[in-house]
């Protein structure tokens, strides 16, 4: 059975949690502090820190684990990452104190001492600029670093720049966008290999679905033309005729959420009705 190693906590595991229960992957669990489960009767899950679920794949400890991919970048094994699954999206910055004037790289201080609990990351992101940089590694928040003159900047996980602002620090440079990945580690095969082809497949329909909707319209049939151009779908809109003929055809498309609004004015202003929009559970290619 291929075991799969999971976020135990915090919002991560939380849309972990999500993403596999509508992929017809339940958790079924013995109880709220189980450290392993069953993913819908096909798969075991192992609960552990999101920090340690790079390694533990590496390691052949688990077969395939869901982290962060800044998590990622920072262990530095070799593992195959098969998805991004476009949640817990972050970037991991380079930010100063806002009153030591440094907006740019070049206005750091030679071999600036830079706070960070990414100290892989930072060294690398460093050294790729030949740039020397003494690394401060801290195990907590390191925001407060520049404040107490332990460092000159920070590097630091932010989603909106609120926190960093709020510390009085100014963003300065980006080092990697992170969001949360599906990693395997190398040399599967076999009955494994054919079990995470399945689970990619399933937990891919799942990613794709996100963000769209099933619209389903009567149109002119003379208006076609100008309805294909506002409903493009993924390979086009599909045009059924309706019973008994006539001057109408359906039409469906898989249409973006964000531009349902003005896609059905279009519809509407070419005479489209009997609209019907539903959600999309799963979708695949």
């Amino acid at each position: 059975m291929l075991r799969i190693a999971l976020p135990n906590k915090g919002r991560l595991a939380e849309d972990v949690r999500d993403l596999f229960a509508d992929a017809g992957l339940e958790i079924r669990a013995r109880g709220e502090r189980a450290l392993t489960a069953s993913l819908g009767g096909e798969f075991e899950a192992i609960f552990v820190r999101s920090q340690d679920i790079a390694e533990l794949v590496a390691d052949g400890a688990a077969d395939v684990g869901v982290t962060g991919w800044d998590l990622v970048q920072e262990a530095g094994r070799p593992l195959h990452a098969l998805l991004d699954l476009e949640f817990g999206r972050c970037r991991l910055v380079l930010a100063a104190r806002e009153d030591a004037a440094i907006t740019r790289l070049e206005e750091l201080p030679p071999r600036p001492r830079v706070a960070t609990s990414f100290p892989r990351c930072t060294a690398a992101w460093f050294e790729a600029r030949s740039l020397p940089v003494e690394v401060v590694t801290v195990s907590g928040a390191a925001e407060v670093a520049p404040h107490l003159g332990i460092a000159d900047a920070v590097v630091d996980l932010t989603s909106t720049g609120s926190t960093l602002k709020v510390n009085g620090l100014r963003e300065v440079a980006t080092l990697l966008e992170s969001s949360a990945r599906l990693v395997a580690r190398p040399g599967l095969s076999g009955a494994r290999a054919t079990a995470l082809a399945g689970l990619e497949d399933a937990l891919l329909s799942v990613v794709r679905a996100r963000g769209k909707r099933y619209l389903m319209v009567n149109v002119p049939r003379a208006a076609l033309d100008q309805v294909r151009e506002v409903l493009p779908g993924l390979n086009g809109p599909t045009v059924l005729e309706l019973h008994g003929g006539g001057p109408l055809v359906a039409v469906h498309a898989v249409v973006g959420e964000a531009a349902l609004y003005r896609t059905i004015g279009a519809l509407k202003a070419l005479g489209g009705e009997g609209i019907l929009v539903t959600r999309i559970e799963r979708l695949l290619p």
